[in-house]
C-alpha cells in the first residue's frame, strides 16, 4: 500500500492518517521513495533528511495513537523552498557563498507548518536570491520541468512546483515578489496561492534586518500544491498569528456567501499573447459561466501602469541593495541577469522612485472601485508559454520580453493583492493555469473560484518525468 501514498492529495492523507487507515510514517516513507525515483531526473529537491523526516512520521504516530489530537497538517510531508529558514539547515538561497549559512530558527511560515504538524522531508532548489523567473544555480544546477525537460520549470519556487507535479510531496512552500508562487504553477501544472501582503507573516531570522519598501510592501510566502483544497489547508496552517511581521493582520480566513462577478482578462493591456494561452483564459471564462458565475471581457485599469510600477521599485531595488553582493559572490547567470537588468530599467532619481509609490496608491484605489462591480479577475499569468531553459541569458531584449510576458503577474505583486493559480488543461503537451485575483484579503474567494474551474478539468499530475537524455 505504502508504494502508492505518494499520489495522495495532502487532504487524503489528513484524512487517512486519523483514520487510522495508515500512519504518516506510510507517508513519508513512500513519498522519499517517490523523490529517489524522479529527483535524479528533474532535480527540484537540494537536501533531504530522511532519517529525521521518519522519525518525526513516527512521533506523530505516537501522539495519535495516545489519543493527541494532530494539528491540519499532521504527519503529511512537505518540501521548503531553500530561500527561507528551517532551523539547522543551511538556507542557501542558490548561493554558493550561503552553503554554511546555517538557520539559527524556523521562519514564520515554516514555523506555522509545523506546528500545525507538518513534517519537512526535503528542501527545493531556487535561482541565486530567487531574482529569475528560472530556477538554476551553480551549487545545485537547473531544475528541469517534468512534462519537458528542456523547459524552465518558472521561478522562483521551480523546484517546489516540479516536486509538488512529480508527487514528491503533496504540499510545497513557496514565495512570491515578481510571480514566484505564480509563474512555476503554471510551468508545471500546479496550484497555488499569492496571498494578500500581510495575510502571512514575513520573517526569516537569517535575512537583513532592513529590507527595502518594495519588498515589504510586495513579497510573501505561500503554498503550492496539486489540487486547491490542498492550497487552502496549507493557507489555512501557515497563516497562523506571528509577533515577528508587523505588517501581519488578524482577519479570519472566509469566503463571501454569493458568487462573484468576474473580470475576463485575455490579453493584458492589450499588449499581445501567445494563442495557446489566450486559448486556456477563455477556456477558464466558460468553466466559470458553467459554474454559475457571470463573466465579463473586461479589464482593470491601468495594468501597464502597475507593471512598470514594480520594475521601478522591485527591480530598481534589486539593482541598488543587491548589486554589489552579486558581483562579488553570485555566479555568471544571476551577473548576466543583473547586466539585462540594468538596460530594462535605466538609472532612476530618486524622485522617480519615490513618485512610484504615490503612483502606486493612486492605482490601487482605481482598482479597489474595480473590484466593487467585478469582485475577481480572472487572467494569463506569463502571456507565453514556459520558454527553453536559461532563455533569460541570451540577451537583454530576451529579458525584457520575458519581463513584459509577465506584465500581469507584477502589477498584482505591485499592487499587494492575493492571486491562487489553477489548471485549466494541457495543450501541446504542456499544461495551462489562469491566476485569479481579488481585492485584499479576499483569498478563499479566490480559492472558491479556482476549485469551482478544478471540478472541471482532469489533470494528470502527479506526473512521471521523461526519461532524461
Amino acid at each position: 500500500m505504502s508504494e502508492e501514498l505518494w499520489r495522495l492529495s495532502a487532504c487524503e492523507m489528513s484524512i487517512g492518517i486519523k483514520d487510522g487507515r495508515f500512519g504518516s510514517k506510510d507517508i513519508v516513507s513512500s513519498c522519499l521513495q517517490r523523490l529517489e525515483e524522479v529527483n535524479p531526473v528533474i532535480n527540484a529537491v537540494t537536501e533531504v533528511r530522511a532519517e529525521a523526516a521518519l522519525a518525526s512520521a513516527e512521533q506523530a504516530d505516537r501522539l495519535l495513537a495516545d489519543g493527541k489530537p494532530g494539528g491540519q497538517l499532521h504527519g503529511i510531508p512537505v518540501c521548503i523552498k531553500s530561500n527561507v529558514d528551517v532551523e539547522g539547515w543551511a538556507t542557501v538561497n542558490g548561493c554558493t557563498a550561503l552553503k554554511d549559512n546555517i538557520a539559527p530558527a524556523n521562519s514564520d511560515s515554516v514555523q506555522n507548518w509545523l506546528d500545525a504538524g507538518a513534517i519537512v522531508i526535503a528542501r527545493t532548489n531556487t535561482p541565486e536570491f530567487c531574482c529569475r523567473w528560472e530556477t538554476s544555480n551553480e551549487v545545485y544546477g537547473a531544475t528541469h520541468n517534468p512534462w519537458d525537460l528542456q523547459r524552465t520549470p518558472g521561478g522562483s519556487s521551480g523546484g517546489s512546483a516540479a516536486s509538488i507535479a512529480t508527487g514528491i510531496s503533496p504540499l510545497a512552500h513557496g514565495t512570491d515578489l515578481g510571480g514566484s508562487l505564480r509563474d512555476p504553477a503554471q510551468a508545471c501544472g500546479i496550484a497555488s496561492i499569492k496571498p494578500t501582503i500581510g495575510r502571512v507573516a514575513d520573517w526569516n531570522p537569517t535575512d537583513p534586518e532592513h529590507q527595502g519598501i518594495g519588498v515589504q510592501l510586495m513579497n510573501t510566502d505561500g503554498p503550492m500544491a496539486r489540487r486547491v483544497a490542498d492550497v487552502r489547508l496549507g493557507l489555512q496552517a501557515m497563516a497562523a498569528a506571528s509577533f515577528h511581521d508587523p505588517c501581519w493582520v488578524p482577519l479570519p480566513l472566509q469566503a463571501s456567501p454569493a458568487k462573484p462577478v468576474i473580470a475576463l482578462v485575455t490579453n493584458p493591456a492589450q499588449q499581445g499573447i501567445n494563442p495557446q494561452v489566450a486559448r486556456g483564459v477563455e477556456h477558464a471564462g466558460k468553466l466559470l459561466e458553467n459554474a454559475g458565475y457571470k463573466v465579463e471581457l473586461i479589464e482593470p485599469p491601468g495594468i501597464e501602469e502597475a507593471a512598470d510600477i514594480w520594475k521601478v521599485i522591485c527591480i530598481h531595488e534589486l539593482l541598488s541593495q543587491l548589486a554589489p553582493a552579486v558581483k562579488d559572490i553570485c555566479g555568471a547567470r544571476l551577473q548576466n541577469t543583473f547586466e539585462h537588468y540594468h538596460h530594462v530599467l535605466p538609472d532612476l532619481t530618486l524622485d522617480q522612485y519615490m513618485q512610484a509609490f504615490g503612483r502606486r496608491r493612486a492605482l490601487l484605489l482605481k482598482w479597489l472601485e474595480f473590484f466593487q462591480s467585478y469582485q475577481l479577475i480572472v487572467a494569463p499569468i506569463s502571456t507565453q508559454p514556459p520558454a527553453l531553459s536559461d532563455s533569460d541569458q541570451v540577451s537583454a531584449e530576451k529579458t525584457a520580453d520575458i519581463i513584459h510576458a509577465q506584465r500581469m503577474t507584477v502589477a498584482i505583486s505591485a499592487l499587494s493583492l492575493p492571486a491562487a493559480v489553477v489548471p485549466v488543461g494541457v495543450e501541446s503537451g504542456m499544461p495551462q493555469a489562469v491566476q485569479i485575483i481579488g481585492a485584499p484579503f479576499t483569498e478563499m474567494d479566490c480559492l472558491a473560484a479556482a476549485e469551482d474551474i478544478e471540478q472541471q478539468v482532469i489533470m494528470p499530475t502527479p506526473i512521471d518525468p521523461p526519461a532524461s537524455s
